[in-house]
């Protein structure tokens, strides 16, 4: 299992053929994965490398600390900063949730312990989320004067619905994992302790896939969300354009006809 570091608390480390599946690993246990100006931007770094490898074709969020998946904000180095510092670290804030939630290929969560107000958000950024019975999750901003601002307040709507995310915002209560499921905050729940295997296991179904159809599959997905029927529609014929006359389609076509597994080329 080969990994790269970028900077003191961000790792990437890969995974299965070819390292197709890629896990971006929170490792800032000192402090349950609280999201510093630093770790922001070896987050952000992380994604950027991850961007531009067209050899992973999954990526999984996971976290080292035994107890947390990621608590949010660092509030301690927040209290230190005055007005102008806090201004000046915003584009660095939203250059890690924004990496996250900018990947091309598909993403999966895997949560087990706290992930609250930041933490929770760059779960959301996840196209899947899979948590452990330990999980307990939430946006609890409001009750220290904030809001969501790594995307809560537009991520997670798009997952519940406006009542249901305005409901949980508001009273910024904490949902532990069964609560969590039924709720659509997570998409499924492992025992605990199993939470990063089983998402890790999901990775690899998914990475069994044409790299290319994934990537445009997400993008149809992502770019269609909230558009009309007809828009999305169109949204969808062009993605489909981009693998139609693709490598990858005429491997899995022939693939299929003589019944044995693609060899993607992966363009």
């Amino acid at each position: 299992m080969d990994e790269v570091r970028y900077g003191e608390f961000v790792a990437v480390r890969r995974h299965g053929d070819g390292g197709a599946v890629a896990e971006l690993v929170l490792d800032r246990p000192k402090a349950m994965n609280a999201v510093s100006t630093e770790m922001a931007r070896s987050i952000g770094a992380a994604c950027a490398a991850l961007a531009a490898d067209a050899s992973v074709r999954v990526v999984v969020l996971s976290s080292t600390h035994e107890r947390a998946f990621c608590v949010g904000a660092d509030l301690k180095e927040r209290n230190s900063f005055s007005d102008a510092e806090l201004v000046r670290q915003r584009p660095t804030t939203r250059g890690a949730y924004g990496g996250v939630l900018e990947l091309p290929m598909p993403t999966v969560a895997a949560v087990h312990g706290f992930a609250l107000g930041g933490g929770f958000e760059l779960a959301l950024a996840c196209d899947v989320i899979v948590a452990d019975e330990t999980a307990v999750v939430g946006l609890p901003e409001v009750s220290v004067g904030v809001i969501p601002g790594g995307g809560g307040t537009q991520l997670l709507p798009r997952r519940v619905g406006a009542a249901r995310a305005a409901e949980l915002i508001f009273t910024a209560r904490r949902v532990e994992a069964a609560e969590a499921l039924s709720l659509g905050l997570v998409d499924s729940v492992a025992p605990a302790g199993e939470g990063r295997a089983r998402a890790l296991e999901l990775a690899a179904a998914m990475a069994a896939n044409s790299p290319v159809g994934l990537r445009a599959a997400k993008r149809a997905l992502r770019l269609g969300h909230g558009m009309d029927l007809a828009a999305g529609l169109e949204i969808e014929d062009a993605a489909w354009r981009t693998v139609a006359f693709s490598g990858d389609r005429a491997e899995g076509v022939a693939a299929f006809n003589e019944k044995r597994k693609p060899n993607w080329p992966g363009e």
